[in-house]
Parts: C-alpha cells; sequence; structure tokens
C-alpha cells in the first residue's frame, strides 16, 4: 500500500469498533517483543491541556539533550503529527512500513489500538530517551496504559467530554483518567474541578499540584504570556491566559521528573514550545486567531479570549453533532458580533450550516457559507478589520489552517 492507502486503511478500523479493554493492545505488543518495556515515559490524562502540557514537555526535555518521543492524539494537518521525536515527525514510508508490520501480527485493532502499537515500536527502534505520551481517551483502558516505566503521570483539568464513553460525571471521568496512575509521582492541574481533584487524591500515592499562590501573571495576550513562578520568570508564546495553567503544570511535572534539568534550560523550552490551532495567531493584522476549542472547558477558555474584544469579534464556525454545540455557542458567541456557519465536509460527524445557523443566530448576527474558504472570505470582509477567530472543531481548524497559512 502507498501512503494515501495506508491512511485510509488506519481510519477504517474505527475508533470504537470493539469493547474498552486492554486485551488487544496487551496481545499485539505481545507479538510485537513488547516494545512498551523499552520506554520511559510521561503518561498524560485530561479532558483540556494534554496537548499543550505535551508540547511544552517535549521541547523542554528535547532542550535538556533528551532524545524525545511525542505521541499525541488527534492530529490537526498531518497525520504524522501523532508520532515525533525531537520535533520531527515520523516518515510516510515508516507508516507505511509499520502499518505492515502490526497487520502481520494477525491481531483485530481500533484504530487508537493499531496506532499506538506502531508508535511504540517506532519509538523503541528510535531508541529515545523519553517518551511524552498522550492518552487517546480516558485512562484506565486506553491503549497506551500498557506503559509501566513511568517519570511522573499527569492528570490535566477535568471536564464532561465523551460522557458516554467514560461516565456522566467529573467523579466517573476522573476515575476514568486515574487508571494511567502508577508508583510514581502524578501532578494534576491547579485550577482542577474539586470533585476530580478529591478522586485524583485519593488515587494518586505522591500529588503535586501547582502552587498558584506563587504565581504572578507578568504579561498575558494574544501574542504569548509572560509569568513569574515561585521567583523564575517564563514567557510562553502559547496563546490565552489558560496556557499559564498548563506552563506551571508542565513545570512541576518537569521537577517531579527528578532529571536535574537547569532553569536556563526549562525556560528556553518553554518558550519554543508549539502546538497548531491552540489559540494560534495566524494573522496579527487583521487579527486572525485559530482554536480547536469544543468542548465545556473549552469554551470557558475561548470565551475568556472573546470577551477582552468588547464584543466585536467575528467567529467562522463548524461543530460536531455529538458535542453540546448549544451550550457551547451560547458561551462563546455572546461576546461575538457576528458568525458564518460552515459545515466541516467530508466529516460524517459534522453538524450541517443550516443546523449550526438555527442554534448560532440566538447569540449573534448569523449567515451561513457553503464551504470553507468562502466562511473564512466572508467572515473578514464582514469583520471590516476587527478580530476574527475560527473555532468549533479540532476537525474544522484541520481543514481552516492550510487556507489561513496560504492566505494570510
Amino acid at each position: 500500500m502507498n501512503y494515501r492507502e495506508t491512511l485510509e486503511f488506519i481510519h477504517s478500523l474505527g475508533m470504537f469498533s470493539y469493547p474498552a479493554g486492554l486485551e488487544r493492545i496487551t496481545d499485539v505488543l505481545k507479538r510485537l517483543g513488547n516494545p512498551q518495556n523499552d520506554l520511559t515515559a510521561v503518561h498524560i490524562a485530561g479532558t483540556n491541556g494534554k496537548g499543550s502540557v505535551s508540547a511544552m514537555l517535549s521541547s523542554v526535555f528535547s532542550a535538556a539533550g533528551y532524545k524525545t518521543g511525542l505521541y499525541t492524539s488527534p492530529f490537526i494537518i498531518d497525520f504524522r503529527e501523532r508520532i515525533q521525536v525531537d520535533g520531527e515527525y515520523i516518515s510516510e514510508t515508516d507508516i507505511c512500513r509499520l502499518t505492515e508490520t502490526v497487520k502481520s501480527m494477525g491481531v483485530r485493532l481500533t484504530e487508537f489500538e493499531f496506532i499506538t502499537a506502531m508508535a511504540f515500536v517506532y519509538f523503541k527502534e528510535r531508541k529515545i530517551d523519553i517518551l511524552v505520551c498522550e492518552t487517546g481517551l480516558g485512562g484506565r483502558f486506553d491503549a497506551t496504559n500498557t506503559l509501566d516505566s513511568l517519570l511522573c503521570a499527569v492528570i490535566t483539568k477535568i471536564g464532561l467530554d465523551h460522557t458516554a464513553v467514560l461516565g456522566n460525571t467529573v467523579e466517573k471521568i476522573a476515575a476514568e483518567k486515574c487508571g494511567i496512575l502508577r508508583d510514581c509521582p502524578a501532578v494534576t492541574s491547579p485550577y482542577q474541578d474539586e470533585k476530580a481533584l478529591r478522586v485524583i487524591s485519593e488515587c494518586a500515592k505522591r500529588l503535586t499540584v501547582p502552587d498558584i499562590s506563587k504565581l504572578e501573571v507578568l504579561c498575558c495576550g494574544m501574542l504569548g504570556n509572560k509569568f513569574s513562578y515561585k521567583g523564575k520568570e517564563y514567557e510562553i508564546e502559547l496563546c490565552g491566559e489558560f496556557q499559564i495553567e498548563n506552563a506551571v503544570t508542565a513545570i512541576e511535572t518537569i521537577n517531579c521528573c527528578g532529571l536535574n534539568i537547569p532553569y536556563e534550560t526549562v525556560r528556553k523550552g518553554m518558550k519554543t514550545a508549539f502546538i497548531p490551532a491552540r489559540m494560534e495567531v495566524i494573522s496579527r493584522s487583521p487579527l486572525i486567531v485559530l482554536d480547536g476549542a469544543h468542548n465545556p472547558d473549552g469554551a470557558n477558555a475561548l470565551a475568556s479570549e472573546l470577551r477582552k474584544f468588547g464584543g466585536k469579534v467575528t467567529a467562522v464556525i463548524g461543530m460536531m453533532k455529538d458535542k453540546d454545540f448549544k451550550s457551547f455557542l451560547k458561551k462563546t458567541l455572546c461576546y461575538c458580533e457576528n458568525a458564518v456557519a460552515v459545515e466541516v465536509k467530508d466529516n460524517a460527524r459534522s453538524l450541517s450550516a443550516e443546523e449550526l445557523y438555527e442554534t448560532a443566530r440566538e447569540f449573534c448576527s448569523c449567515t451561513i457559507s457553503d464551504n470553507l474558504q468562502d466562511a473564512i472570505e466572508k467572515a473578514v470582509k464582514i469583520s471590516q478589520g476587527g478580530p476574527v477567530f475560527i473555532f468549533g472543531s479540532l476537525y474544522l481548524a484541520s481543514a481552516a489552517r492550510p487556507i489561513l497559512k496560504e492566505k494570510f
């Protein structure tokens, strides 16, 4: 199979093709020689912030001279984003080769299980020093929970998402996420939901929560953040006030790993961390921001940025029908003057532009567009030089980013 055919095969496996459990992934990894046993990892679960914390950690570890693997989910632009070593994406050739390797084991797997098996083999081959590994969904039955040698486990902020799979309360979701905890240090968000924090505290043997009394925000804006934590100054280019929460979580995780990385190296790694579609500033004039927010906590974080523009924002919105889109739009569009609703093409889960419009127009002036490029052009025109935000789904962000990069 060529690369396109390989990706089609992987995506055809389906995310929920089989019941949750570790039996399948354990079986295939055993047949592959248990590559996960040669990996030392920082394991990260949570509802929001996983990608940002992972990006910061991998940037710092690489800056410190450790050969660092990064396994993330989902991808934004390029499937190869999911498997990286020191910021370099896995090659198309390696994806094709490893797909054949995992297929030859003869074990029926879900899409995420299959990719996880590929990734673990690849990281073993590359002889990495540290793996920064995000869970795909949940924790207890996540395919990545076959990792055993952990420097630290991290639980980022927990909220209500994927409730049909993980449970319909914060406590139930937290319990699933806590399935990754081992006899190793654990770190959680300083602004963790109180109910979730109680569950995490009960499950974790050695828990660190960043001390926000020692946090001072020096500068916060769309062009990045500066802050002081425990008397030391840091700068991150990831935008949005919520990224400071992720940053102190990453800093405490680095401290808990026991690697004695010097402050200057941590500061350098934090500053160079990057992740696409996380309050990403595509253009400064006019201001165009791309954000993959799609769930309640993401809506809250996005809303805190939107409100700073005094109701003068024009939005491009596209969402999945299995999300609580009405609640999301209510929280965000109240800070927008205009919105352009668009369907995320070639995605069966996407809301139609018409369905989205019917809800969105309750909160601001709204119009419909047939395609994403037209939606972006229409939004820029309507905004008359004002800020434009594109949000509602990571799938929307993935489709929008190349269009925006070419135009701006």
